[in-house]
């Protein structure tokens, strides 16, 4: 299994992006996928996830009103709207998957990793 994440970039505070996360191998549809990301000088830390059903989950009330996590199991791909960007928001975010299904904050229940993209949020 082969993840892709791309879509990170440069913005202002007040922006959006949108991350992409395609997936090759596995089995997509039966799969979990999740969001992390590394601010600077940081640990990896959970953004959102989406299980095989759309279920979501979310970092905190804050992340979860700014940002959205969805799939598309035509492309394999699951994706972050993030709107209302703030600095706060700058790191490398990461994509994963979890084959067994189950929606995880848990970084250590998902098997397979992307390599990350940095968002840049500035002031």
């Amino acid at each position: 299994v082969q993840l892709q994440a791309s879509g990170g970039g440069s913005v202002q505070a007040g922006g959006s992006l949108k991350l992409s996360c395609a997936v090759s191998g596995g089995t997509f549809s039966v799969s979990s996928l999740g969001w992390f990301r590394q601010p600077p000088g940081r640990e990896r830390l959970f953004v959102a996830a989406i299980g095989p059903g759309g279920g979501t989950i979310y970092e905190d009330a804050d992340v979860g009103g700014r940002f959205t996590i969805s799939r598309d199991n035509a492309k394999n791909t699951a994706y972050l709207q993030m709107n209302r960007l703030t600095p706060e928001d700058t790191a490398v975010y990461y994509c994963a998957a979890n084959g067994g299904g189950i929606t995880h904050a848990d970084a250590e229940k998902y098997e397979y990793w992307g390599q990350g993209t940095l968002v840049t949020v500035s002031s």
